[in-house]
């Protein structure tokens, strides 16, 4: 079975990196999850990987602090978890750049471009930290820019739900599971998939968004080789 993408972004959440726990690291969960990622990378697909930092910091719950050094702290957050995805991958036998939106040469690769486009292409998996660099931006925006720069096939968007709906499926029994949406759509309606800043570069770029369940990590490797699962969202 061939897979349906050549080059994918997948964006990983810092609490799926977590775990039941919630915060901190759980290397059993990440180990499923770099598994199938693995499965991918041996079937071919070149994977980039944003990752966020929520089981670390959230910006949002820093109190007074000023919210510039409060996403700073959240970018480090970041940092940390590409180090950890990185360490459990190439364990398992993979090849893994890091790469960095703030500069941290002792420990990552600054973001290039064209760079870390040579590493896909050379068969590397890529894991780009501290998002954009820049504060008042989310991991997702970090990710619908990412998967524009490296002109990758789709964003996949790995969460702990199975899709979109129209309301929080945790909270209501009776919430309506989307198939396809359009990013406009998900912008007018606010539906809470992604921050609007996301979801309008994704429109502009015409990027492609599969957004799954990560519970399931073999999810990754089927929604690479285009099995029917989660939500689609384009602007097709």
């Amino acid at each position: 079975m061939e897979p349906k993408y050549k080059r994918v972004l997948l964006k990983l959440s810092g609490e799926a990196l977590a775990g039941d726990k919630k915060s901190g690291l759980n290397y059993d969960v990440i180990t499923n999850i770099c598994t199938s990622i693995k499965k991918v990378v041996d079937a071919g697909v070149q994977v980039a990987i944003v990752v966020g930092g929520g089981n670390f910091w959230r910006g949002r719950s820093s109190g007074a602090m000023d919210r510039t050094r409060a996403d700073h702290i959240g970018m480090l957050a970041t940092a940390m978890n590409a180090l950890a995805v990185a360490d459990v991958l190439e364990s398992l036998g993979c090849e893994v750049r890091v790469q960095t939106a703030i500069a941290m040469q002792a420990v990552a690769e600054p973001y290039i471009r064209n760079r870390a486009v040579r590493h896909l292409e050379k068969g590397r998996v890529v894991i780009f930290g501290c998002g954009t660099g820049n504060p008042f931006f989310s991991t997702d925006t970090a990710a619908s820019l990412r998967a524009s720069e490296i002109e990758a096939d789709i964003f996949l968007k790995a969460t702990l739900v199975d899709g979109v709906y129209d309301k929080d499926p945790h909270k209501y029994d009776d919430a309506k599971k989307y198939d396809n949406l359009t990013f406009s759509r998900v912008i007018a309606e606010g539906l809470g998939v992604m921050d609007s800043t996301a979801a309008a570069m994704c429109r502009d770029n015409k990027k492609k968004m599969l957004v799954f369940d990560l519970r399931r990590p073999d999810n990754i490797y089927d929604a690479v080789m285009g099995e029917n699962i989660g939500t689609v969202v384009s602007e097709e």
